[in-house]
């Protein structure tokens, strides 16, 4: 069979036209003609605005919007995982990050499900801020025909345990719409609690969003990219520690490390603004001081995870022992009837008070009892990696991944305890040795896409970390836009972290300001904070100008004065009450330009 050619007076291209096509197309495959074909009806379609007809049955699925909002990853994966579990179930789903989230068409969605972890004191997690503004302001609209399903995760050693998933929930009711199913809030072993969750949310949304068919359902599984690599969480890299060095002076009060990880030839890629996640071991010593102190040997057999374990083994590799909540203090009152611990039970603040001050190694010491060994491993909570800002870059450190880790040591009554991964890192792991490592990564915190954008940086203490990464990318790429650092610590002798590589930074002139806080350096106590207002109207100009804002470290103190600081700086020197300024931030917030790594 043979087709006979158009005349070229009859083709919409010219002769040079249709020569390059036929030029680039002459070695395709029928299919790949095909693909290329529909390919280009895309593209038409896109750029002409056209809706691709879908049949009509198809066009009235109710469609599924599941926002994940993330703080360290653990409510990205249960949304991960449902959005597969919805998928499998041939339902109409859209995965979306909070802080991708056009948060302005809420009042459209028919069927809403909110992933959401709490960070800080009670707040939502970075990338879901100016979402949960939005909805707690007065243009949040009406959601009559909204119906919602909320998870939160959190931590019960925390006061406002699950705040983020109760503010949704309770907000989302309060502007009319519907609640699906009751809110679960989960702890931090949360897994279980995910899967039952995740298995009624998808039965009830079978109910209200009939199964997609097969020409919806092609055009209905689009979601954010997403990172893939073989080394995840639950799957680490067994990486090599091969730097370990202090960058704190002798006299300094705060022992900070600089941490080198050889990565080998995994492959495992990461972008300034990720973190790193590190498995650790418990010291071994505190393991042995916890058992003795409850009678036991430490070679009883427990059971972790299907397996038996000898009891000194679990608590080293699968226990987290060196933060204490109001829970297990509670169980530990009632299971062993303390008459010391018993009348704090039922009382909320004088739970969290005592367990934020009293490790559980000193609660039992303080309180003793006899418990066997199923009987404390029932009270303790798995054990949980540490995330750290990464502080390099692989455009210059390649293979390797470096971390700023600022190692916690303190004394209850003149016996010395310290912070499990941090104390891991710098005291326990020697040189070459092994550290079970993975990638968190984290788009809510990343350099602009221009790189004649300028950047502020502000990042006292080891909230500095990223804004070494940020630097080593932005000189690898011959970036032309300003920087500007804004640093804090006590001491400018002894406190100046990776002093000599600012130093240089600036002698190149890619760093194009550094502003220094140190607070006990003078009567007066100076922060990051003073410093930015001092700047306040050089600071205005920059925002003017476009800059980036990213703020890393302290949550609960720092961030929230370095935020009321900038309120002040945009109010005074762009004429706007406090109403405006506030809007204003978080419209940065909104376009990227205002990001935040705390913790």
């Amino acid at each position: 069979m043979t087709t006979q050619a158009t005349p070229s007076n009859l083709l919409p291209l010219n002769p040079e036209q249709l020569a390059r096509l036929q030029a680039a197309t002459t070695d395709f495959t029928p299919t790949q003609l095909a693909w290329v074909s529909g390919y280009f009806w895309g593209v038409l379609n896109q750029q002409s605005g056209a809706a691709v007809a879908v049949p009509a049955q198809a066009a009235e699925v109710p469609s599924i919007t599941l926002i994940s909002a993330s703080q360290t990853g653990n409510a990205r994966r249960v949304a991960e995982a449902l959005r597969d579990d919805l998928l499998a179930a041939k339902l109409n789903v859209k995965l979306v990050n909070a802080g991708d989230y056009k948060f302005k068409q809420i009042a459209a969605e028919k069927l809403l499900v909110v992933v959401t972890s709490t960070q800080g004191e009670g707040e939502p997690p970075e990338e879901a801020v100016a979402l949960h503004k939005f909805l707690f302001s007065k243009k949040a609209p009406k959601l009559d025909g909204t119906a919602f399903a909320v998870f939160g995760l959190g931590d019960t050693s925390y006061e406002f345990f699950c705040q983020s998933g109760k503010d949704f929930d309770s907000k989302l009711a309060e502007l009319g719409a519907e609640r699906l199913l009751d809110r679960v809030d989960a702890d931090v072993e949360y897994q279980t609690a995910a899967a039952e969750w995740r298995a009624r949310v998808v039965e009830v949304l079978k109910a209200r969003a009939p199964v997609a068919a097969p020409a919806q359902q092609a055009t209905s599984g689009a979601v954010n990219d997403i990172h893939t690599s073989p080394y995840t969480k639950e799957a680490p890299l067994s990486a090599t520690l091969s730097v370990n060095q202090k960058i704190t002076g002798r006299d300094s009060e705060k022992d900070v490390r600089h941490i080198e990880i050889d990565l080998g030839d995994s492959g495992l890629r990461y972008q300034p603004g990720d973190a790193l996640g590190v498995w650790y071991q418990n010291d071994p010593q505190l393991v042995k001081e916890l058992v003795e102190l409850l009678w036991l040997k430490g070679d009883e057999p427990v059971t972790v995870d299907g397996k038996t374990l000898p009891l000194a083994e679990a608590l080293e590799w699968h226990f987290e022992l060196t933060v204490n909540t109001a829970t297990i203090v509670e169980n530990y009152a009632t299971l062993t009837r303390s008459e010391s611990l018993l009348p704090l039970v039922g009382d909320k603040a004088q739970l969290q008070q005592y367990a934020a001050a009293t490790p559980i190694v000193d609660m039992v010491r303080f309180s003793p009892a006899q418990l066997d060994a199923e009987a404390l491993i029932g009270l303790l909570r798995p054990l949980t990696p540490r995330l750290y800002s990464i502080a390099s870059s692989q455009a210059e450190v390649e293979s390797e991944v470096h971390v700023t880790v600022g190692v916690v040591r303190y004394e209850i009554e003149g016996r010395a305890r310290a912070g499990g991964a941090s104390s891991f890192l710098a005291d326990r792991v020697e040189e070459d040795g092994e550290v079970r490592v993975f990638i968190e990564h984290n788009d809510n915190f990343r350099l602009p896409a221009n790189p004649e954008t300028p950047v502020i940086m502000i990042g006292p203490g080891t909230g500095i970390a990223p804004f070494r990464a940020f630097m080593q990318q932005r000189a690898a790429d011959g970036a032309q836009g300003k920087n500007w650092l804004f640093f804090g610590n006590p001491h400018f002798t002894e406190d100046f972290l990776y002093q000599v590589e600012w130093q240089s930074y600036v002698k190149e002139g890619l760093l194009t300001r550094i502003d220094l806080a140190w607070s006990r350096d003078q009567q007066q106590k100076i922060y990051v904070q003073d410093k930015l207002r001092e700047q306040g109207a050089e600071l205005w100009r920059w925002i003017n100008d476009g800059a980036h804002i990213y703020v890393c470290g302290d949550a609960n103190r720092m961030a929230k004065d370095v935020e009321h600081t900038l309120l002040e700086v945009i109010a005074e020197y762009g004429a706007m009450d406090a109403e405006a300024a506030d809007e204003f931030l978080s419209e940065l917030r909104v376009e990227r330009r205002y990001q935040r790594d705390v913790y």
